[in-house]
C-alpha cells in the first residue's frame, strides 16, 4: 500500500457514535474508541478515521480536512455545505425513522401559524436553517442558538422553538405542540467532488457503502431453510414469503429439495407452523448479517 492510499473518514461523535461502530461492526469493519482520543482504530489500514461531532462534519468534509463522513443530511442543509450527498444511511439512536426538526410551542400559546412569530424569540440549535425556513415566510424573528435543552425553554426564555425528534415523546413530556415542520432528515454519506476525482477513493469509498448499505438491508432479517419433498413443493412455495425467489436446491435424495429463503424475523413464528404443515423438515433459521444487492 502506498503512504498516500488513505482515505480520511469521519465518524460522528456523541448521539450516533455507537450506533456507527455497531453500523460498521456488521458491515465487517471493527472500530475502536479510546479514552479521550479523537482517533478511533479501525481494522483497514486503508482508512484513517476521526471523531468530528455531526454538527461540523459537512464543513470540515467540504474544506478538504476529511475525504467523507457520516452526518445528519440536516447539518448539510445548516451549513450550507458544498458536498456531495453519495447515500442514504438510515439509521439513529433511537429509531430507523428519519428525525424532523419543527417549530414547537407551549400549548396554551397564541402561535399557530409562522406569521405570528412576528417578533418573537425562537431557541434552537439550527439558526441558519430556521432562519431561512422564517425569511421564506415573510417573517422577522429573533432566533437565538440554543446550547441544549432546548425544550425547556418556553415559555419563560423563548416563545418558540425548533428542535428534533424523533419520536414526539419529548415535546409532549414538556407540553409544547408542534406548529410546524421544517426538515426531515437521515445519516448521509458525504464526501466531496474532489475526493471523488481520485478513481483509488471513490473506489474505496464505494466498496465501504457497499457493505454498510448490505449491512443496514439485513436489520430484521433471518434466513430459513428446510428440507421439502418434492411432491410438497409447491404447497411450502405458497406459504413462504420471500424478497426474490426461493433458492431451491437438489438433495441426494431425488425425492427431496432444499428451500432457502430470506424473510423478516418477526414473520418466523407465523410462518413455521403452516410450512411444516404444508410438508417442510428440518426448518432452521438463521441469522443475516448482510444482504447486497
Amino acid at each position: 500500500m502506498s503512504e498516500t492510499r488513505v482515505l480520511k473518514l469521519g465518524i460522528p461523535a456523541g448521539s450516533l457514535q455507537e450506533a456507527t461502530a455497531e453500523l460498521f461492526r456488521k458491515a465487517g469493519y471493527r472500530i475502536g474508541f479510546a479514552s479521550r482520543s479523537y482517533y478511533p482504530t479501525i481494522d483497514d489500514p486503508e482508512i484513517h478515521c476521526t471523531l468530528i461531532r455531526a454538527q461540523e462534519m459537512p464543513r470540515y468534509v467540504q474544506d478538504g480536512n476529511l475525504d467523507c463522513g457520516l452526518t445528519g443530511h440536516d447539518w448539510v442543509v445548516e451549513n450550507e455545505a458544498k458536498v456531495v450527498e453519495m447515500s442514504e444511511l438510515v439509521f439513529s439512536k433511537v429509531s430507523r425513522r428519519p428525525v424532523r426538526w419543527v417549530l414547537a410551542v407551549p400549548e396554551n400559546s397564541p402561535i399557530r401559524e409562522p406569521k405570528d412569530l412576528q417578533g418573537k424569540r425562537i431557541a434552537t440549535e439550527v439558526v441558519g436553517l430556521t432562519t431561512r425556513w422564517l425569511a421564506k415566510h415573510g417573517v422577522t424573528a429573533n432566533v437565538e442558538f440554543s446550547w441544549g435543552a432546548t425544550e425547556v425553554k418556553p415559555p419563560h426564555l423563548a416563545d418558540a422553538i425548533v428542535d428534533v425528534t424523533e419520536t414526539g415523546s419529548s415535546l409532549r413530556a414538556n407540553n409544547l405542540r408542534v406548529v410546524a415542520e421544517l426538515l426531515e432528515s437521515t445519516t448521509r454519506f458525504i464526501s466531496t467532488e474532489t475526493a471523488l476525482s481520485d478513481p483509488w477513493k471513490k473506489a474505496k469509498m464505494e466498496d465501504l457503502l457497499l457493505m454498510l448499505k448490505g449491512a443496514l438491508a439485513a436489520e430484521g432479517k433471518v434466513g430459513l431453510m428446510m428440507n421439502v419433498r418434492r411432491c410438497d413443493l409447491e404447497r411450502v412455495l405458497k406459504v413462504v414469503p420471500a424478497l426474490q425467489t426461493p433458492t431451491i436446491s437438489s438433495l441426494s435424495d431425488p425425492d427431496w429439495v432444499d428451500v432457502n429463503t430470506i424473510l423478516d424475523e418477526s414473520l418466523v413464528r407465523k410462518i413455521v407452523p403452516p410450512l411444516r404443515a404444508a410438508g417442510a423438515r428440518g426448518i432452521v433459521e438463521y441469522p443475516i448479517s448482510k444482504i447486497i444487492d
